[in-house]
């Protein structure tokens, strides 16, 4: 499976380069989504704007992560473009369930101003504890 991973203070970003995620490649995404987590990355950005089809084993690798990050940390996809990737998520009613952000920008700008909010509200916890 070709991948890249663009690892960040706050955040990593994991883009596809593939055009299926199905059962043949499947396994090694949710590997690496694993490996990623354990390796205590805290906010994940999934792009699949390369990705022209999903198959349920796809599905079920994107689920494996959405579950993983479910803790107060944040899993998002990103390039959610091909109409039969839509479908797919539109038909498994997911997109209640699953954060899907239209570009890495804005998914970027969406975990940096969570991650100013914990800080803020952490800042203002001690201080009115003082």
């Amino acid at each position: 499976m070709k991948y890249s991973v663009d690892k960040h203070e706050k955040l990593t970003i994991f883009s596809l380069s593939e055009e299926n995620l199905n059962s043949g490649n499947a396994p090694v995404l949710k590997s690496q989504l694993i490996i990623l987590f354990n390796e205590g990355v805290t906010n994940l950005i999934l792009d699949l704007s390369a990705v022209k089809f999903v198959d349920s084993s796809g599905l079920s690798a994107i689920l494996t992560g959405n579950r993983l990050w479910s803790d107060g940390q944040e899993f998002i996809l990103t390039g959610v473009d091909h109409p039969s990737v839509k479908k797919l998520i539109e038909i498994s009613r997911l997109g209640t369930v699953l954060k899907i952000i239209p570009t890495i920008s804005e998914a970027r700008d969406y975990v940096y101003m969570n991650e100013l909010e914990k800080e803020l509200m952490t800042g203002s916890d001690t201080d009115s504890q003082s």
